[in-house]
């Protein structure tokens, strides 16, 4: 796992807190997972998915009730990143304040992250 001790790998604000712990809220959801895959015009996209276990190398980020796990690969990609969840009149979702993201396409769906 890519962490500094005694600091999480992502936070997540208030807004988000709620509304993973209203996912949760049911008993059959772990958390929720989170992750980067190749795709879109800049060439990754963020994975969400609903998770019913912890895998064993996830990093796991938990605030209040509200469980976030990252997957290994994307460990790396998300660290200093921070979700908020955003409510418009047109849509609603989870958003990722990512420090180390370069670029993002016009759509909002894919980025491109700062080379090492």
């Amino acid at each position: 796992m890519f962490a500094i001790p005694g600091t999480p790998p992502v936070t997540l604000t208030p807004a988000a807190i709620k509304q993973i712990e209203r996912l949760m809220a049911d008993g059959r959801v772990k958390g929720l997972r989170i992750g980067v895959k190749k795709g879109g015009c800049a060439g990754m996209e963020y994975t969400m998915e609903h998770a019913d276990e912890i895998g064993e190398h996830d990093a796991l980020v938990e605030d209040g009730k509200a469980r976030v796990m990252i997957a290994p690969m994307a460990q790396m990609f998300l660290f200093g990143t921070e979700i908020d969840y955003k409510t418009s009149l047109l849509e609603s979702g989870f958003v990722f304040n990512n420090p180390n993201v370069s670029e993002a396409c016009g759509c909002g769906e894919s980025i491109k992250f700062k080379d090492a």
